[in-house]
């Protein structure tokens, strides 16, 4: 039977690059999703240690691992020549590097960055039908959310406040502007903000406030000049210049990197020594599940 281009072929849908699973493609192509095992739970890494002279065990910290995801179908083409060519897109968007898997669940979609991690494979069936299987591998286990949140803050500026001489009753009426980013994380799993300052700024410093009061900080003991772009990715733990001279040995972690729990918000303070009015702060961050 013929396919319209964008139809729905029923059950779910997910993308692999270009390649619309669950649906027909613009050629005509009819991707049908039939598994997608992995995409439900990341494996835990633990271990357990005995208690001598006692029952139990002493638990370790317990980590998700990598997330292999298998991707199974039937592809059917309206002929041999757009088979051919819809298997070479398939073996091309299991690419070596990384190409973001997206799927469409009935809550909201969700997305991973995944590589090829074994060899695909295709049965044909008739010269216009063929099975396809394909491993992928997501090397970070979150589910993430396929919107991604930014704020953005300059430097805290105070305007007002007492001016000399003054008359009793005394008044104060400064007004700060806080230079605050509020990051919320709908997931039930923490996540990891990119954190990027522009200079110019002397020796920026990022503040991590959370809901129990707790501070963590990124203090950076050198200073930005106009133009420079100071990238801090909090999930690699990496500090770059200008996306090419990592300057991780000039920042000091106080309390450890900051991350977003949970169902919670964090809020991102810009602090320098002196204030200057072109110097931003700008955090992106998406929601992750399990």
């Amino acid at each position: 039977m013929p396919f319209t281009a964008g139809q729905d072929l029923g059950g779910l849908w997910a993308d692999l690059g270009p390649i619309p699973l669950g649906r027909v493609d613009a050629a005509g192509v009819a991707w049908a999703l039939q598994t997608l095992e992995g995409w439900d739970s990341a494996d835990v890494r633990s271990e357990y240690t005995d208690r001598e002279s006692d029952h139990g065990a002493w638990p370790s910290p317990v980590y998700l691992s990598s997330r292999p995801i298998t991707i199974t179908g039937t592809v059917t083409a309206p002929d041999r020549a757009t088979l051919e060519n819809a298997l070479e897109g398939l073996r091309a968007a299991a690419s070596l590097t990384d190409t973001t898997l997206v799927v469409y669940e009935l809550s909201a979609p969700k997305q991973a960055v995944v590589r090829r991690s074994g060899k695909p494979l295709f049965a044909y069936v008739t010269d216009r039908i063929a099975t396809y299987s394909v491993m992928v591998t997501a090397a970070d286990p979150r589910r993430y959310s396929t919107t991604l949140q930014s704020g953005t803050t300059g430097l805290p500026t105070t305007t007002g406040g007492l001016s000399l001489p003054a008359t009793f009753p005394i008044t104060f009426s400064a007004t700060t502007a806080t230079g605050l980013i509020s990051a919320v994380n709908s997931g039930t799993f923490e996540t990891r903000p990119v954190l990027t300052v522009s200079g110019p700024v002397t020796a920026p410093m990022v503040a991590a406030t959370y809901l129990d009061g707790t501070v963590k900080q990124l203090i950076y003991s050198l200073d930005l000049q106009t133009g420079d772009v100071l990238a801090i990715d909090t999930d690699a733990h990496s500090v770059m210049l200008n996306g090419n001279v990592s300057r991780r040995r000039f920042m000091t972690v106080s309390g450890g990197w900051p991350t977003i729990p949970a169902g919670a918000s964090v809020s991102y303070q810009f602090q320098s020594s002196t204030y200057n009015t072109t110097a931003m702060l700008t955090a992106t961050w998406r929601s992750a599940w399990m």
